[in-house]
């Protein structure tokens, strides 16, 4: 019997209907001299520092190097003590069942790194010697699974995949246990969370908003012209800027008695303006980030959820680029697309392709994220917009170059030069996918100019002193974040320069999202709009970490290079872990040696089940910080994230006002009160015609 190991339970529903394994087990389904089984993610982890018997935070524990790394099941919190996830306990039996009845193993774990982990810590924590094979597909189309059934690798080809795995993992804890546990002694009380990945990008965050906020503008001026001949007009603005107003006042006054602005030279150049690339999983982020407001977290549920529905390819990629055998399915992949609303009319104008995102040596794991040919048919909103932004990249990254006509004039008053520009599109060529056809930074220029010649005199109707202020970069959005996090830490815009600095990013296109969302729930950071903020205990470990190695964001970059390197072949996983030892140390002895100001700013509100004034609105909870009560109200409720007024009413009311935006099982949106009831429950309350109703759901 083979036996197929899936990551989760909907991908091995998948795999187990091509290989005709369709009889039900408990924890796995059974055919065909098959039998496929799932884990839940990370079933196995390593082990915490009390499994060691190094219990407590002491100083004279540290740095804690454990020499062999001690592999447990995924463990739950049960009052103060973590202990093994019955569920997770009950699928290991399954597969340990089945991996000794079997002759051979194929891996069905997400084609990645962390999926690879994933297997191959459950295989060691079972002791497992079985041979085993990968399956490596892109998509969960039966057309791909069938394919990648057929053309099975040895599992030791993935070895060097592993060992990056494995030595991201154990960084990862060496890291973050020592220096946590450091900081947490050094602040004297409380618990404090570092990492080696979510620490530079607090640092980040927390640089950009102190140098926004503590940037002081400064103001200066310019002229703008309204001129006018043969019925046209144009507002061109003053080369120069002045920093003091009487200066701008004088020239107003010399312009204004001059009456005439002659065209001193006009300059033509053509652009051409490539296609963008397809989208990796970072790309799409950041664009459904600032379409959209999407977190990027939001963003990868909803494509994981389009990639198991065999509706796009795999999206924790981080390669915006295909390889020619894919690239040649392109065409009959969008073709099932010509009655498309929105965009059939370019799928049908899509002739000769553009082959700009077409390269064999930067597809590596992974091709970029494409759509896979099959339609969606209904689908929630959210989802929608996420998978038509794919399809429209398709479209546009396959479409021909833009092409603009750019013009450039400039006009002289009294030897001053005032510069107005414009432009003409010759051909639309991928722009006209989306129909926008210009960037934001672009829109000012996109006018189209009337006829202009050298000499031209222009009568000039009036002149408008325009007072401006210098600007601070803008706060971090995730968008932004996510750009600087690839970037390690550099602010590109040009797109061949990130593509060459991808292999040193901060954390992987797959981590991203979950190391935000890890600054979120430590209370690092808060959203503000669109805008990333830190918090007070965010910013007080910042300024206490900013100067040390743990924040160093370059380092960081550079252990993530290092692990690209093991996972191809190219260093030592051994020789690594050695330097991440040091590291671990001389962060340690850093953070041992300062003292940690800090402050406990949080309101308090009453809690309906102790009485105390203890109850702490978090991110995700409001929970009371007695540990002998723990009563705890969960924020989102039916969909609809619960504001902090909601929560302080049922905390102090024991209701809520009416909350519109819940949504039903059936993904009805409605609306209703809370309240809380005998046991202290929040439970929707309807008032419908004048009569309330309460009830849960």
């Amino acid at each position: 019997m083979k036996v197929i190991i899936a990551e989760k339970p909907s991908v091995a529903r998948d795999i187990a209907a091509i290989v005709g394994a369709t009889t039900r087990k408990d924890g796995y389904l059974e055919g065909n001299n098959y039998a496929v089984t799932w884990a839940f993610g990370h079933l196995i982890g390593l082990a915490m520092p009390e499994e060691y018997g190094i219990k407590g935070f002491q100083k004279e524990n540290l740095p804690i190097l454990p020499e062999d790394f001690k592999l447990i099941p995924r463990q739950i919190k049960e009052g103060k003590e973590y202990k093994p996830d019955p569920g997770a306990m009950k699928q290991l039996k399954v597969i340990r069942e089945l991996f000794d009845k079997s002759q051979r193993i194929i891996v069905a774990t997400d084609a990645g790194r962390e999926g690879e982990l994933i297997f191959r810590y459950i295989y060691n924590y079972l002791s497992c010697s079985k041979p085993f094979d990968r399956l490596w597909i892109s998509s969960l189309t039966d057309q791909a699974i069938r394919g990648g059934l057929e053309n099975l690798r040895p599992g030791t080809e993935y070895d060097t995949l592993y060992f990056s795995a494995k030595a991201r993992s154990q960084a990862d804890w060496l890291v973050g246990i020592n220096a946590s546990q450091a900081l947490s002694i050094s602040a004297g009380s409380g618990v404090w969370s570092l990492g080696r990945v979510q620490t530079p990008t607090l640092a980040m965050v927390c640089s950009r908003y102190l140098e926004n906020k503590d940037f002081v503008p400064k103001k200066y001026w310019q002229h703008k012209l309204s001129l006018s001949k043969d019925g046209n007009v144009l507002t061109p603005v003053s080369e120069d800027k002045y920093n003091d107003r009487i200066d701008a006042d004088k020239v107003t006054q010399d312009i204004s008695q001059n009456g005439i602005a002659t065209v001193k030279s006009i300059e033509k150049k053509t652009v051409k303006q490539e296609p963008p690339l397809l989208y990796d999983l970072t790309a799409l982020q950041k664009e459904a980030n600032g379409k959209h407001s999407f977190s990027a977290d939001k963003t990868l549920s909803i494509a994981q959820k389009l990639y198991e529905g065999k509706l796009i390819t795999y999206p924790r990629t981080g390669s915006r680029y295909l390889s020619e055998d894919v690239f040649e399915t392109v065409p009959k992949l969008l073709s099932g697309f010509s009655e498309h609303p929105l965009y059939g009319e370019s799928v049908k104008r899509l002739n000769d392709l553009n082959k700009r995102s077409v390269n064999d040596a930067k597809v590596t794991d992974h091709h970029a994220i494409i759509v896979t040919g099959n339609k969606p048919g209904s689908l929630p909103g959210d989802e929608k917009l996420i998978f038509e932004m794919i399809l429209c990249r398709m479209l546009e990254a396959f479409s021909i170059t833009c092409i603009k006509e750019q013009t450039s004039v400039r006009f002289e008053v009294q030897e001053k030069i005032f510069l107005v520009k414009g432009a003409i599109i010759n051909q639309a060529g991928w722009r006209s996918v989306s129909g926008i056809m210009a960037d934001e930074n672009e829109k000012e220029e996109n006018s189209t100019l009337p006829p202009l010649n050298e000499g031209d005199r222009w009568n000039i109707d009036s002149t408008d002193t325009l007072e401006k202020q210098t600007k601070p970069r803008p706060l971090h959005t995730e968008a932004s974040l996510l750009s600087v996090m690839e970037t390690c830490g550099k602010e590109l815009t040009d797109e061949a320069e990130r593509e060459a600095l991808k292999e040193s990013g901060i954390g992987t296109p797959a981590t991203r999202a979950a190391i935000i969302e890890t600054l979120f729930s430590r209370e690092y950071i808060v959203r503000d709009k669109k805008s990333l903020i830190p918090t007070n205990k965010g910013l007080v470990v910042y300024l206490a970490v900013k100067d040390k190695k743990i924040a160093d964001v370059a380092m960081t970059g550079s252990w993530e290079n290092a692990l690209n390197k093991i996972a191809i072949g190219g260093m030592n996983a051994a020789d690594f872990h050695k330097g991440i030892e040091v590291y671990a140390g001389q962060i340690t002895s850093e953070l041992l040696t300062m003292h940690l100001e800090h402050k406990d700013d949080k309101a308090g509100y009453p809690c309906p089940k102790c009485g105390k004034e203890s109850v702490i609105l978090y991110p995700k909870v409001a929970k009371c910080k007695n540990e002998d009560c723990g009563y705890v109200i969960f924020r989102n409720k039916s969909g609809k994230d619960l504001s902090d007024k909601n929560l302080i009413d049922l905390l102090t009311k024991g209701k809520t006002s009416l909350i519109k935006g819940f949504r039903s099982k059936a993904e009805k949106i409605f609306e209703a009160y809370l309240r809380l009831d005998d046991t202290l429950k929040p439970v929707f309350e309807f008032d419908n015609t004048g009569k309330k109703k309460s009830g849960k759901r």
